[in-house]
């Protein structure tokens, strides 16, 4: 077994305007950031990938080893500092996507007023001291990427399905509820981005970071993007999660009236019916592993520069069992995948998603994050986002919660609203893409 050594010493705090995005020059960079903080990586050291329904226990068994074995010197102590690793994993059991977990070699990490640099080695040989630490840095730093405009070729494609084909399979799963197989399914679809030049993906980054300042935004091996949804994060025996379903498009909402989304998000019927089954869904999955659990009584209104949705929190108190807590992909294979990805029943509705949607969402609405050494980790659902296929190729996804009652048309717009992020942050408009333009 390769044995790692990790050395984590502190840094200058980062600039209080951009915070770690004055680090994220690097297309090939790995990240989570939000509202300045977080982490971002440089290099590779190691990586584990895995696949199938036991991809989850495989990627814990791993980290368990490679941490039991690691030499890790902190000075820090916080989490994300120590051995720390970034992570992908598939949507689907079925999915031949490669699970993964990386560690790569320089991480720069902020967390409430405090930051560092940790260093993670596979070289027995190799010096390790705040000197090298530094200069690896600077190293990663001296190689920066460039930026990139729009141009006249770049393009939307349609994906596996057109907008005919999705619109009738909304339709297709709204009889399907009609007929009780289930009270909800989550359909995603897909389209290309065919640039003219080489995607700019650390400009692609700064650009989510900036304008969804409240959402996580993440890379991890070409998956990109900012997701408002935390699946699980763990800390010091206590486990977090934020769960969103029921979404209003902010670009229909008239200017003048402060309180329509909270009007009509609280007011609808649909939007509290999609909600609590994925509240229900999340909390009845987390329940074996707590002591203790809390949410909200009623969703609060999470305001987005895209859309609203209706969201709750979730707070607990992990349960020891045998001397032990559970560890961050405990959790993640314990509620993964959650209803407000895939519906409900989570089994009957992922067998008709396979039906219906025609395509491997690969990492799409997958878990996205890190975990270190020390038992933390910060996990989201990889929403909002894309995978970069080909450097001038990138493929976006969006979904949408079907119940009873939901229109296909309607639920079209929703995902329109949902690409609006990648597509903003790619400098391209719908309006115009379509045609064959860029805004």
């Amino acid at each position: 077994m390769t044995t790692l050594r990790s050395l984590t010493v502190p840094l200058g705090v980062p600039s209080a305007t951009i915070g770690l995005l004055e680090y994220l020059v690097r297309d090939d960079q790995l990240c989570w950031i939000r509202r300045g903080e977080g982490l971002v990586g440089f290099g590779e050291t190691l990586r584990y990938t895995s696949s199938g329904p036991g991809r989850f226990a495989a990627a814990r068994d791993w980290w368990a080893d490679i941490s039991a074995s690691a030499e890790i010197e902190d000075q820090v102590t916080v989490p994300g500092s120590g051995l720390t690793a970034f992570g992908s994993f598939a949507f689907s059991k079925r999915s031949p996507f490669a699970s993964r977990l990386v560690v790569p070699e320089i991480i720069v990490g902020s967390r409430n007023g405090t930051a560092w640099v940790t260093q993670t080695t596979a070289d027995p040989d190799q010096v390790l001291d705040a000197e090298s630490v530094f200069t690896a840095l600077a190293g990663f730093l001296d190689d920066i990427s460039g930026e990139q405009l729009p141009e006249a070729g770049d393009r939307i494609r349609p994906g596996v399905l057109s907008e005919s084909e999705w619109k009738n399979a909304v339709a297709r799963s709204v009889a399907h509820i009609a007929a009780g197989d289930l009270s909800k399914i989550v359909l995603a679809r897909d389209i290309v981005a065919s640039l003219s030049s080489p995607i700019a993906t650390a400009q692609v980054l700064r650009e989510l970071a900036l304008r969804y300042e409240s959402c996580w935004t993440y890379a991890v091996d070409g998956l990109i993007g900012s997701t408002p949804e935390m699946l699980i994060k763990v800390e010091d025996g206590k486990a977090q999660a934020r769960v969103l379903a029921g979404t209003l498009d902010r670009a229909t909402a008239p200017l003048d009236d402060p309180g329509y989304a909270k009007r009509v998000l609280a007011g609808s019927e649909k939007q509290q019916h999609e909600h609590a089954i994925a509240i229900d869904s999340l909390t009845r999955q987390l329940e074996p592993f707590t002591s203790s659990m809390t949410s909200h009584s009623e969703p609060f209104v999470l305001e987005l520069p895209n859309v609203w949705h209706l969201a709750s929190d979730v707070t607990a108190d992990l349960r020891t069992e045998d001397g032990a807590l559970p560890t961050p992909l405990d959790l993640v294979e314990a509620v993964h995948p959650t209803a407000a990805v895939c519906g409900f029943p989570t089994s009957v509705a992922g067998e008709l998603i396979s039906e219906l949607e025609h395509m491997d969402r690969g990492p799409y609405a997958g878990p996205v994050g890190w975990l270190d050494a020390a038992g933390n980790g910060e996990w989201g659902i990889a929403l909002r986002g894309a995978v970069i296929e080909e450097p001038t190729e990138v493929r976006l996804y969006a979904g949408c919660g079907i119940v009873s009652g939901s229109n296909p048309t309607a639920e079209l717009e929703e995902t329109w609203s949902k690409f609006r992020p990648m597509l903003e942050a790619l400098g391209l408009d719908r309006s115009r893409v379509l045609s064959g333009q860029v805004s």
